[in-house]
């Protein structure tokens, strides 16, 4: 059986910390290119029925400087812009984001109370153990902004060259190799579970608490590979610290130019996991104000400044709303209850 410990809960199980280049930085370009490109003229269509008429607050549940940090603030900063009222980013982080996705899921469905929302909180605790919300009933879902691909990577000199030698190698060799991961129950966790199931791999799993030691160890050779996500593993693919056999998405990335599909690299047909993030508010938000908002994450969204900065922060633009998100929520939520019943994951007392 295999179990989770509450420390591992804590660790971010859906994003990565980004360190370079500076985070102030990115986001101080960022927002100084969204005024100087207009983005969000003209406010009218926003400003119907009064709303917004005080500052809204935009709840992270994250430390700063986590890719969803990041994304959060590009999304207060333009949504300041389209709404022409300040959307104030706070910080909330604890308990793998439920902390401060459990207080917008208490919050008044006013249109002023925001959560910059992602998988480890929504898709996965729920799944692993009670959670203070009900995702189902105490959540308005807005939009999709992005995804966060996933690459296979092992130490520069591990004996493959390729996804398809890789697969070759470790199938051949069951409970031989280790694969390491943020902790037991993390995103890259299920998904490297998902991978390994998919391609028939029996490997040794090591759990750590965070993806930076996780990644210090394959780096060295100590742990055989990991699938982490590309914000945590692209600087050290880029500098030859990692070797990177192939991306967990199902038509390759642009934020991982070069580097194929795990689904045809590796012969694992439909392969396509990812870490979401989005824009998401209390149960009961009114329909026009849901509306308009997610109108407002796709004009984000098609600005030249957003692809830049999710570029630099290795995060996919991914636009859902409506119909189309609800279905991909529901896709990957049954995709990782999969893997956790086949794996037998549990929570430990």
């Amino acid at each position: 059986m295999k179990k989770i410990t509450q420390s591992a809960l804590n660790q971010p199980l859906a994003t990565a910390r980004v360190t370079s280049p500076n985070r102030r930085t990115l986001l101080g370009a960022f927002g100084a290119s969204l005024a100087a490109a207009g983005v969000g003229m003209p406010l009218a269509a926003f400003a119907q029925g009064g709303y917004p008429n005080r500052s809204i607050k935009m709840m992270i549940p994250w430390p700063p400087g986590q890719a969803t940090d990041l994304v959060g603030r590009s999304l207060a900063m333009g949504l300041t812009q389209i709404l022409g009222q300040s959307v104030v980013a706070e910080n909330k982080a604890g308990a793998g984001g439920m902390i401060g996705t459990d207080v917008v899921a208490k919050a008044a469905p006013d249109g002023y109370t925001l959560l910059a929302a992602s998988s480890g909180p929504i898709t996965v605790s729920p799944l692993l153990q009670p959670t203070p919300y009900n995702v189902d009933k105490d959540l308005t879902f807005i939009a999709m902004a992005g995804l966060s691909p996933y690459l296979l990577v092992t130490a520069p000199d591990f004996p493959v060259k390729t996804a398809a030698e890789f697969v070759a190698l470790v199938k051949a060799n069951p409970g031989k190799y280790t694969f390491a991961s943020s902790g037991t129950g993390a995103t890259a966790h299920l998904i490297c579970e998902a991978f390994n199931a998919g391609a028939g791999l029996k490997a040794v799993h090591v759990p750590y608490k965070g993806s930076s030691p996780a990644l210090t160890d394959v780096m060295a050779g100590r742990v055989s590979y990991c699938i982490e996500t590309a914000a945590s593993t692209m600087p050290f693919v880029r500098d030859g610290r990692l070797k990177a056999l192939g991306v967990s998405l199902l038509n390759g990335s642009a934020v991982t130019p070069g580097i194929p599909p795990l689904a045809t690299a590796a012969n694992v047909p439909g392969f396509n996991l990812g870490a979401w993030v989005g824009l998401v508010a209390p149960a009961g938000l009114p329909q026009d104000l849901r509306e308009r908002l997610a109108k407002g994450v796709q004009e984000i969204m098609q600005a030249p400044e957003t692809k830049e900065l999710y570029q630099r922060i290795a995060v996919e633009i991914d636009f859902k709303t409506g119909a189309e998100f609800a279905k991909y929520l529901s896709d990957t939520k049954a995709q990782f209850m999969e893997v956790i019943k086949t794996n037998n994951i549990k929570i430990e007392g």
